[in-house]
Parts: C-alpha cells; sequence; structure tokens
C-alpha cells in the first residue's frame, strides 16, 4: 500500500519501479528497511554512515553518491523512493544515462565540472577500497606511482570561463573509460550489495614463486586491476607467473619452453631499459605459425608511464604472432601482436634482447615505448588460468610415459621440427 501511495505522489518513483522485477523490488525494500533501521529513524530513512559502511565506500566519492541517491536535497537522508529511482538510472538505465550518472558522480566537488582534483579523489577512492586494505608503506608508496598512470590516461579538452585549467568533457571522460575499463566497472558497480560480486572490486590472484617478493614483480596488482577490467569476470581470478627473465634468463627458447603447457590464455609483459611497462593478452596460446592468428579477444596495454587498453579494431586480422625457426627475413622470428610482419604493434625478436613497437590498425594502438626500438629490461609470462581448464593435470601426470611424449611433441611442434603430417 504504502508503495503504491509513493508510486502515485511521485511519479519518477513510478517510472523507475518498472524498470525493476516484482522480487527486484521487494528485495529493494528489504535491503532499505534493514539499513533504516541501523540509522535509527524509524525506517524512514538511510543516514549517511550507514549508507557509506554498507557499501564500503568512503571519503569524497562516497559523499558524491549519497548526495545524488538523495536527490541533492542535502538533507542527509536516503529513502526508499531514492534507492529506487536511483538505481533505476545507474543500473537499469540507456549507456548514456548510466555515463553520464557516473559523470556527474565523479564531480566530487560538485560545482558541474570535472576537474583533475576530483579524479584524483576518485582514484584515491578507488586505492583506498581495492588495494590498500593490509597493505606495506612501500606498496602504499608503489600504489600510489602506479595510479598516477591511470590519471596520465586522461585528456582535459573542455575550456571553462574562470578555470585556471581545463575541464573533463563527458567524451573525455567516455575516452577514459574505454582505455581504463576497471574504474569504469569500479564506478558503475557501487550500489551492488557488498556481498556480490562487484566488477571493479576485484584483483586476480598472482600466483608465482616464493623466492621472488610481490614488489619484484613488474606486473604489480594494480596493473593487473587494470588488465582485468578488459576480461570475463568468471575463471579469471588466479594468474601464475609462468616465465621470468630474471629466474629463467632472457631466452627465447627457454620462454617457448616455459609456456609450451599453457592451453589457455597468457599476458605477456614487459618492463625496457627507458623503464616503460606495456605488453599484450594473448587469447590463444602461443604455437608455430607462419602469419598471424588469434582471435579479438587479444589486446595491447601500457601500464607505465601512462595506462591503456587497446582492443582490436576489426580493421584486421593481424592479432597474434609465434614464429619459430623460419629462415625467411618476411616470416621474423620471435612473437608478437598486430601491425603487419616487421612493423608490428608490439613485437620480441627471437634474440629476446630487442624488439619494436609501431603504431597499428590491428588495435588503433600508439608506439607502446619511449622510441619505436625498444630493448627488454625485464619479461614476465602470466598464465590466466580458468574454469574450463584443469590446470592440475600436468601436475598429476607428469610422470607418465605419455605425458612426457606430449610435451616432447608439443616443444618439437613450437620449434617446428614435428612430423609435418601431424
Amino acid at each position: 500500500m504504502g508503495s503504491a501511495q509513493s508510486a502515485a505522489s511521485n511519479p519518477r518513483f513510478a517510472t523507475a519501479s518498472r524498470a525493476f522485477t516484482k522480487q527486484e523490488l521487494e528485495d529493494l525494500k528489504s535491503l532499505f528497511v534493514s539499513l533504516a533501521a541501523q540509522s535509527q529513524s524509524d525506517s524512514k530513512y538511510i543516514s549517511p554512515s550507514i549508507f557509506q559502511a554498507f557499501f564500503g565506500i568512503s571519503g569524497p566519492l562516497a559523499s558524491r553518491l549519497f548526495e545524488l541517491v538523495s536527490q541533492k536535497r542535502n538533507d542527509g537522508m536516503v529513502t526508499y523512493e531514492d534507492l529506487v529511482i536511483s538505481k533505476a538510472v545507474y543500473e537499469k538505465g540507456t549507456r548514456d544515462e548510466i555515463e553520464e550518472f557516473i559523470y556527474g558522480l565523479c564531480d566530487v566537488n560538485g560545482d558541474g565540472f570535472l576537474e583533475r582534483c576530483d579524479l584524483e579523489a576518485v582514484l584515491d577512492s578507488i586505492s583506498d577500497a581495492v588495494f590498500t586494505p593490509n597493505s606495506s608503506q612501500a606498496a602504499l608508496s608503489s600504489s600510489k606511482v602506479v595510479m598516477k598512470a591511470f590519471l596520465s590516461a586522461t585528456e582535459f579538452s573542455q575550456e571553462v570561463e574562470g578555470k585556471a585549467e581545463n575541464c573533463m568533457s563527458l567524451v573525455d571522460f567516455r575516452n577514459w573509460c574505454n582505455v581504463i575499463p576497471s574504474a569504469r566497472n569500479y564506478l558503475g558497480s557501487l550500489l551492488k550489495p557488498p556481498d556480490t560480486v562487484r566488477p571493479g572490486f576485484q584483483i586476480p590472484h598472482l600466483l608465482h614463486p616464493e623466492n621472488l617478493s610481490p614488489e619484484s614483480l613488474t606486473l604489480q596488482k594494480e596493473h593487473a586491476w587494470q588488465i582485468l577490467g578488459s576480461l570475463s569476470q568468471s575463471g579469471s581470478q588466479q594468474w601464475k607467473l609462468v616465465y621470468h627473465s630474471a629466474i629463467n634468463g632472457l631466452s627465447f627458447s627457454t620462454f617457448m619452453g616455459s609456456i609450451s603447457s599453457v592451453e589457455g590464455p597468457t599476458i605477456l609483459v614487459m618492463k625496457d631499459i627507458e623503464g616503460h611497462i606495456y605488453g599484450g593478452y594473448a587469447s590463444q596460446p602461443w604455437e608455430r605459425h607462419s602469419d598471424f592468428y588469434g582471435d579479438m579477444k587479444s589486446f595491447l596495454f601500457q601500464l607505465y608511464p601512462q595506462a591503456s587498453i587497446f582492443r582490436p579494431t576489426g580493421q584486421n586480422n593481424n592479432l597474434q604472432w609465434c614464429a619459430v625457426n623460419f629462415s625467411s627475413d618476411s616470416i621474423p622470428n620471435g612473437i608478437g601482436f598486430g601491425g603487419r610482419a616487421n612493423h608490428f604493434g608490439f613485437f620480441l625478436s627471437s634474440s629476446f634482447d630487442q624488439g619494436h613497437s609501431f603504431t597499428c590498425t590491428t588495435f588503433n594502438s600508439p608506439c607502446l615505448s619511449k622510441t619505436n626500438q625498444i630493448r627488454p629490461d625485464v619479461i614476465e609470462c602470466w598464465a590466466v588460468l580458468t574454469k574450463e581448464i584443469n590446470h592440475d593435470k600436468t601436475e598429476l601426470v607428469r610422470g607418465s610415459v605419455l605425458e612426457r611424449f606430449k610435451e616432447d611433441r608439443n616443444m618439437l611442434k613450437l620449434v617446428g621440427l614435428a612430423n609435418s603430417s601431424e
């Protein structure tokens, strides 16, 4: 009865209610009643402190979200009608409606313009909610450096009278969300219950040898969070280090041997001698080919000093490259992504001491480093452990003659020496 009266007296609430199923509305009502009871408001409203504590956010971004959900009344109250109206736009609206809501959310000081200081506050909120719990001082310092790379990916093209610096337009913001997808995922899931899977709040579990400290890895948890934003959330929560140049040596043959048993996707990460960090997500296993292969799930990325994701444009199918022991100059030996032979988006030669990166239409990516010619400092390869693949299989039957034979055949195929009829 109460909901019917509210709908009759509030047309916006009536319209918003139609975006939900009966069960969803009942669940929302139950949530509101619970939070309102904790707010000690005679079940009339949710207080700011209870709102922030339940959804697990704090700081300026949390205050701004509360302001928007309460319809900017500035009375310190979120009613049931407020919650339904906000979630109808934020979670059930069109893509444009959702992005405009999030764009307004990021204007944390509420002056109508998205400035650099606003985005810094947003990234601080992400850092506090996702990365910093139980972190050491060294980890916190590293996190701040990485978060600056996310800020470096922004453009502020909107000139505003009276503002010393340009502001971020809605188009700028949408472009930023495209290259920092995990930030978009985080900002789009703030009103989801904390006991559910909230995109943008997860970090892959990085499995690596005990003799390697997390701080010594090139791929930091903030980098992994950024890459995860472009992957399916299911089955992408564990990444295993299968090659590290500091442990395995800067060797192409060792690299190929280390990844020969990996059946699923891998993430190739490189830090060059200039200190730039970048790489590619290979959706298909690394296998010997004389031409490009792969699918549209592959992408390139930059992680430092600027962070960006570059997805396939569909301009061509030159996605993944793995050439081993070819003698033709037109088939350069090594591994790479995008572009064309001898002019890749990202390429490591089989000598593993040099490579190159050029602008390419495959991913609409720029040169990933400071110069086109690159020299590796550290190379890592991570296997993305998916539910579809039984990654314990090798360990379980590794000692069998059959399994050793299969592994030997895989290596022979990689170097081009297996029987061509197989």
